[in-house]
């Protein structure tokens, strides 16, 4: 979709005659849209097209609520594992095509995202037509201080992660994460640990270990932009073995049980400590429950890496 929009857009930059238009177009998205920072501008039918149901099925990509969440309260999703991508965040959280108004009723979900992202023109409406907004602070606690029925979703292991999506494998960077259980606590959202078996299947990455080449070159790449380029091939629209398309291999994304919170505005550190105790306890849960169903390929078992 990214080189699909620019190119679009630098087609449309042809045209003399858009130029007014294009410049007052980037003016407001630099210097004055704040969308992006207060929940984006979902669209329900953009939402609910079947274009995103093929999308899943694809896959197949499917999901499974273990417990109903009344939309009394805020909610904070921890997505795991980040993946190449995180096709599977999107297939629940952005759009309606594994049905998530169905499972979680009254619920408004946010799916978040880097803050980059809303600086590529056309992309950044399509997005946020999806309700994807950034994942600044700024914008979880806009979206969180709505209120009741409001919920973010946050890939917790985020871009250093994503160098550890391996097939067969499950390797979390969550030890040393507390800011989004801090957030949760300082907004009354409970925390609901998200699993998806099968996210780090669906591509093949060059062998990036501790200490090879390719690995300080990603890391130092994170260190320089902000986010990973890992070294990744799928399949082919007319092949199997090589391509950017992802592997048809299916996803199975396990939504846990709530770990209720109380507000409070400044959390001690032991508090942080031991609610995120009880968040990797919830998620060790689901991964040892659901792991002989979901992950009968994977070649060790679910570890924090960091």
């Amino acid at each position: 979709m990214v080189p699909f929009t620019l190119s679009f857009f630098f087609i449309l930059c042809s045209f003399p005659p858009f130029w007014p238009l294009i410049t007052a177009y980037l003016i407001w998205v630099y210097f004055i849209d704040d969308a992006p920072n207060q929940g984006g501008r979902p669209w329900t039918w953009f939402r609910s097209l079947s274009f995103w149901k093929h999308f899943a099925e694809y896959y197949p990509a499917e999901m499974m609520r273990e417990a109903v969440l009344p939309p009394d309260r805020p909610y904070l999703f921890g997505y795991h594992p980040h993946g190449i991508i995180g096709m599977g965040a999107m297939a629940t959280f952005a759009t309606e095509s594994i049905g998530f108004s169905q499972h979680f009723p009254g619920i408004t979900p946010h799916l978040l995202t880097l803050s980059s992202n809303f600086y590529l023109p056309i992309y950044r409406e399509i997005i946020m037509w999806m309700g994807i907004a950034s994942v600044s602070r700024k914008s979880c606690a806009n979206i969180l201080k709505k209120g009741p029925g409001q919920s973010i979703t946050i890939v917790i292991g985020g871009a250093a992660e994503s160098l550890s999506a391996h097939p067969g494998t499950a390797d979390l960077t969550l030890k040393k994460r507390f800011g989004f259980i801090k957030l949760a606590i300082q907004y009354g959202a409970d925390l609901v640990p998200v699993f998806s078996f099968g996210e780090n299947d669906i591509y093949e990455q060059l062998s990036n270990e501790k200490g090879t080449t390719v690995y300080k070159l990603q890391k130092k790449f994170q260190h320089l932009f902000g986010f990973t380029l890992p070294l990744f091939h799928g399949r082919g629209i007319l092949n199997y073995t090589i391509g950017l398309m992802p592997y048809r291999r299916r996803i199975m994304i396990v939504c846990g049980r709530p770990i209720h919170v109380e507000r409070v505005a400044n959390p001690s550190q032991q508090l942080l400590e031991d609610t995120q105790k009880l968040y990797i306890e919830e998620l060790m849960r689901i991964w040892d429950t659901y792991k002989d169903a979901f992950a009968k390929q994977r070649r060790k078992e679910l570890t924090l890496i960091a």
